[in-house]
């Protein structure tokens, strides 16, 4: 395995172990991936990618603002979900059960 690969890797590992603590911690409800999806460090695909998270991940939403529309599989939508601090993911690859906000705007 290379160097790159490897950090990106544990990186990734690090995301994914985040956001199940975040959950589990906060005791608040918490919502599975419909798909793999890219993590980013702001409400848009132009923002960095900082991890990825596979599909069936259960999320906390900590709070959702509007943001770049995207086309998921749950389908369209400008809402990006906050979950964590500096990390986001489209809501469209969240099934939260609505086509709309389920948590406080950023």
């Amino acid at each position: 395995m290379s160097d790159q690969l490897a950090r990106e890797t544990v990186t990734e590992a690090a995301v994914a172990e985040a956001a199940v603590t975040e959950a589990t911690a906060t005791g608040a409800k918490s919502y599975p991936l419909a798909a793999d999806v890219n993590v980013r460090s702001g409400p848009g695909t132009s923002y960095p990618k900082i991890g990825h998270l596979p599909k069936g991940t259960r999320v906390t939403i900590t709070c959702q603002r509007p943001g770049e529309t995207v086309t998921g599989p749950t389908g369209t939508s400008r809402i990006w979900d906050r979950i964590g601090s500096g990390r986001y993911v489209s809501d469209t690859y969240v099934r939260t059960g609505s086509d709309g906000y389920v948590a406080p705007r950023c």
